[in-house]
């Protein structure tokens, strides 16, 4: 069962009396309503945040952090045995209580005291209760108690309520009470058998993890794994958990799911055969958090996603703002981050008269969710990407050049591990002589990905990049591989 959030009772909340109206109201206190918060307030303004969970939201408590948790380990342990002499000197397997008492510590045990205090010390107040909008720039908040009260916004009203899994409508499945990323990310012990439904970077980071702490895991996905991704990254990552045991089945999806007497969970595959499981976790996706927040109070529809203009702005309505997942731009804590820096401070620029500048690369545009998103999935091997894939540049007319590389020829990457196997691939935009697309996959390969962000970001010419030179011998010597790749192919 995915823990009780604490007692709704906070020092915030009592520490000094909250007003009736501030300039901004946000919605939803997870790692995006508090960044928008605060920068709003940096900017000068009030902001009262309103969260009916706990603070801190999905990322800190069932999500990002609990998942990563889960699955370091036994990176660690892995990469210990990748080496002669360390490999030797491991003697024990993977203690699983402590990785669990490890995933706790990191979810502060679900309570969110510390990120409350957090709150208090950026200025920003904190209403517990389910927030709903009532007309343009009017937040009604239903309290634990059952009573409500109504706050109102002077400048800005921000929804940054997340999103929710979607459960597919296969028969039986809603009715056998299924793992969502929640339950397993908060699992009070590990299952003997973990059947999971879905292939994307969900899917596979929880099936590198119940693999790792010892479930039979078997991981059913309709495509192929990471399908949004280079093909060889879902590659990579399959053989890696049929290695390590799991049963990876791609192109399949249950006909039905049913929870027997004995508590276990029975899955139907085209063809008549059955994978008998423990629990089934379902990773197929997320919806919206939008069914209950008033939206059509100002014309909008409830349980939809909200569109948006670069500024986080909903689009005809000058003084609503969606960050994070609810706007579909970018379902990645990360992004939703620079989303709420970029909307508090163009929230705050508007209210108090500042310069906003809203071009592209500009202070107050979030320019780097269309072509520049950045993305690790902790999977077993790692796989980091940033950009468009060759598939995707392709599809929308660009020309590109493609160079790829054995990650394992690298130098740093052959001292780094025994054996060291892996995958890189640079997209070139070929008219203009520029990096738009990157993906590397291998053990402990994430600390590359920023370097390739920064390339696509400030449109580097591939011309320049080769002064960029790499340490030796450091896995960072695949640019310069890379490049060399690049470079022989364009001379024939």
């Amino acid at each position: 069962m995915t823990p009780a959030p604490r007692s709704l009772t906070t020092s915030a909340e009592t520490s000094r009396p909250l007003a009736d109206a501030y300039d901004l109201i946000v919605i939803g206190a997870g790692a995006v309503g508090e960044n928008v918060a605060d920068r709003a307030v940096q900017g000068g303004l009030t902001a009262l945040v309103v969260e009916r969970e706990l603070v801190g939201g999905e990322c800190s408590y069932w999500a990002c952090m609990p998942s990563k948790a889960l699955v370091r380990s036994a990176a660690a342990l892995r990469a210990a045995r990748g080496v002669a002499g360390a490999r030797e000197a491991v003697t024990g397997e993977l203690d699983v209580a402590a990785v669990l008492r490890r995933r706790d510590a990191f979810t502060s045990h679900w309570d969110d005291a510390g990120q409350v205090r957090w709150l208090e010390g950026a200025g920003i107040d904190l209403l517990r209760g389910a927030g709903r909008l009532e007309g343009a720039k009017r937040v009604v908040v239903s309290l634990p108690g059952g009573e409500e009260r109504v706050v109102i916004a002077r400048h800005a009203v921000a929804i940054c309520t997340g999103s929710d899994p979607v459960v597919p409508s296969i028969p039986g499945l809603e009715e056998s009470a299924p793992w969502t990323p929640r339950e397993a990310t908060s699992a009070p012990r590990v299952p003997q058998r973990l059947a999971i439904i879905g292939g994307g970077v969900v899917g596979c980071e929880l099936a590198t993890a119940y693999a790792a702490l010892g479930s039979t895991v078997t991981l059913l996905s309709r495509s192929g794994l990471l399908s949004g991704l280079e093909p060889f990254a879902g590659e990579e990552v399959a053989r890696r958990l049929r290695e390590e045991g799991a049963d990876v089945r791609t192109s399949t999806t249950p006909e039905r799911v049913d929870r027997r007497d004995d508590g276990s969970v029975a899955l139907l595959l085209p063809g008549g055969e059955s994978v008998v499981a423990d629990e089934v976790l379902v990773a197929t996706g997320r919806r919206p958090r939008t069914d209950d927040l008033g939206l059509e109070s100002v014309g909008l529809e409830a349980g939809s996603w909200l569109e948006v203009d670069d500024s986080q702005r909903v689009r005809g309505h000058d003084w609503l703002y969606a960050v994070g997942d609810v706007n579909h731009r970018a379902l990645l804590t990360h992004q939703g981050k620079y989303q709420a820096r970029v909307a508090g401070d163009v929230i705050a620029a508007l209210a108090t008269g500042a310069l906003v500048d809203e071009a592209r690369w500009g202070a107050h545009a979030a320019t780097a969710d269309h072509d520049a998103v950045p993305q690790v999935a902790f999977t077993s091997p790692e796989v980091a990407s940033v950009g468009l894939t060759a598939a995707e540049a392709t599809e929308r007319g660009v020309a590109v050049r493609v160079a790829d590389y054995d990650l394992g020829r690298v130098a740093g990457a052959s001292l780094h591990a025994d054996d060291y196997r892996g995958r890189a691939r640079l997209v070139i935009d070929d008219a203009r002589d520029v990096v738009i697309g990157f993906t590397v996959v291998g053990d402990d390969v994430a600390e590359l990905l920023h370097a390739a962000t920064v390339a696509i970001v400030g449109e580097v010419p591939v011309a320049r990049l080769q002064h960029a030179v790499p340490a030796y011998p450091t896995m960072s010597e695949l640019w310069l591989r890379l490049l060399e790749t690049d470079r022989a192919a364009r001379r024939g």
